[in-house]
């Protein structure tokens, strides 16, 4: 027996094709029809293209804060130097005395605390150079700002201090690797990340 098709009425409602707006006149999307979503929507397909800074802009971002760090820590380094009488240690540690001079051994302690002290202040002026600028309203150094860098976590918001100081710290780690490769996986990997990036779960991206 066959079966009666449905009977609608003219005045039934009839549902609008997917993405058209509520209360739409369906009569205004016949089938087929490409229907453009509302105006700020977002398409289910859409993927946002994040703009990472590769290997050479962070390569140029880097060199501009060394150059920055050097004209400020080399007048200290020279102070330190000259208060300390560095240049009179050296001296008594290449005279031709005894090695069991205590003055030849006085000055060879000396210097070795020197050496000491000076990796520590530099490490300790690195660290909250690199730490508190990234964590701060900047984002990033003052290389990085000039180049409109920033750094941000995974998902693209800005660092505490402890993540940019977890950042600095493995950069240490980035820089035992041989050939630079720690550095170079910057150019070569998908979200442009360093090393000390993938450790601490950050990212360098181009500010638009």
């Amino acid at each position: 027996m066959a079966t009666a098709a449905p009977v609608v009425a003219s005045n039934a409602p009839v549902a609008a094709p997917m993405g058209a707006p509520i209360g739409a006149p369906a009569a205004a999307y016949p089938p087929g029809a490409a229907i453009a979503p509302p105006m700020g929507a977002v398409p289910m397909n859409y993927v946002p293209i994040v703009p990472y800074a590769g290997f050479w802009l962070r390569a140029v971002a880097y060199l501009l804060d060394a150059l920055i760090v050097g004209v400020v820590t080399v007048p200290i380094i020279i102070g330190l130097a000259v208060v300390t009488g560095l240049s009179a240690a050296v001296s008594a540690m290449g005279s031709n005395g005894s090695e069991n001079d205590p003055a030849a051994l006085f000055a060879t302690a000396g210097f070795v605390m020197f050496m000491c002290l000076l990796v520590l202040i530099m490490l300790v002026g690195l660290w909250l150079y690199y730490a508190l600028l990234e964590s701060s309203a900047w984002q990033g150094t003052v290389g990085k700002k000039a180049l409109g860098l920033i750094v941000t976590n995974l998902d693209g918001r800005p660092v505490t201090f402890a993540r940019a100081s977890g950042r600095f710290f493995s950069r240490l780690i980035t820089g035992l690797v041989p050939l630079m490769i720690g550095y170079i996986l910057a150019g070569i990997t998908a979200k442009k990340q360093a090393l000390h990036d993938m450790i601490a779960g950050t990212l360098v991206l181009r500010k638009n």
